[in-house]
Parts: C-alpha cells; structure tokens; sequence
C-alpha cells in the first residue's frame, strides 16, 4: 500500500473508532491506526502468514474468507470498515460492500481503476490482458476477477444507494490526481469513503 495513500486512511478515521479491516495482509494499515489514531482493530485475513504477523504487531487478527460472509458481526459494530485492493478479488462485490455497510457506519474502499489509460492501451496496441505495478498477475493467475473502472464503480454505487462522502483518485506514484473530470482514464488507484 503506497503511503501517501495509506496517509489519507489514517486522516479519515476518527480517534479512538472501532476499525475492521477486511484483506488487512500483515496489519500494517491497523498497526499505524492504533499507533496514531488510538483506534480499536480488528483484522482478517485469509492468510495464515498474514494473520501471525498481524497478531505480532498487538493486532486482533481472525483468518477467514470474507466470500464466506460477515454474518456473525452485528449491524453497526464498527464505526469504519476498511477494504484495500481486494473488492475486485471477491466472488460477490455487491453482497460484501452490503455487509460492509450493514456492520460499519461507513467504509473506506481502495480499487484498481482498470479504466486507467494504460490498461487500455496494453490491450488496444499489444492485444494482451494488461498489467502494472498494481495489476502484477498473468490473466491465467489473476486473483482479480471483477475488472472494474471509476466509472464502473460510481455506477455501481448510485444504483444501490450508495452515498460516496469522499473520493480520491492516484496516480500510478502513489501521489494525488488533482483533475477528477480525467480520475477514469488518468488514476491508477481509487479511495472511496462510503456510506449508506
């Protein structure tokens, strides 16, 4: 996770809030939230890997495959929801962004813009399934099943009544896209804050 964006989390949680974060990979994100924001974590993870390192850094970690559900947590048990480059890795997008909004208040979403120009042009001059720094994994590897644009992604919010209270968009460095009328075709990463 680059961290000037992982910055921006960190400024958009409140202190002292009781944060989950789905895909939370070694806890680093949870590790600075607690460190600087005096938050309540809690991680999960698919990864046993992940989940010990996570647990070493005093994270509350829990193993589990998020396309199994979030069922045992209660409507509104957290105040932030965190979900970092794996929306697009999930079986049912839409059920998972409904359960984030069910158990947290609001939610903070990190995505790939497969709009991105470049995408675009590795598969309109190379004829071939892309790839980038973001996107590293051969078509036939991929763990990204969903190949979604910012565009795709706002569409998909306002059908399903989906408030977007913020929105930023990277470029491929990690530093801010200051022209949001070109987010689609210029920004390589989007940050949501959502909620319903």
């Amino acid at each position: 996770m680059s961290k000037l964006y992982q910055k921006d989390i960190i400024s958009l949680v409140p202190d002292n809030s009781r944060v989950l974060d789905l895909g939370c990979a070694k806890g680093d994100l949870l590790y600075n939230l607690k460190k600087f924001k005096h938050i309540h974590a809690v991680g999960v993870d698919i990864s046993t890997e992940n989940v010990c390192q996570s647990i070493s850094k005093g994270i509350s970690t829990i193993q589990g495959n998020i396309d199994e559900g979030l069922s045992f947590y209660d409507d509104k048990s957290f105040d932030v929801v965190i979900l970092s480059q794996t929306l697009q890795v999930v079986r049912n997008p839409l059920k998972l962004l409904q359960e984030l909004l069910r158990i947290g208040k609001m939610a903070i979403i990190i995505v790939p813009n497969f709009g991105h120009w470049r995408l675009r042009s590795q598969i309109f001059f190379k004829g071939r399934m892309p790839k980038n720094k973001t996107l590293q994994y051969e078509w036939y590897n991929t763990p990204n099943i969903h190949l979604a644009s910012i565009k795709d992604f706002e569409d998909l919010f306002a059908k399903n009544d989906i408030n977007i209270l913020e929105k930023k968009l990277y470029l491929s460095n990690g530093s801010p896209l200051k022209w949001h009328w070109a987010g689609n075709l210029l920004s390589e990463i989007a940050l949501f804050v959502i909620k319903k």
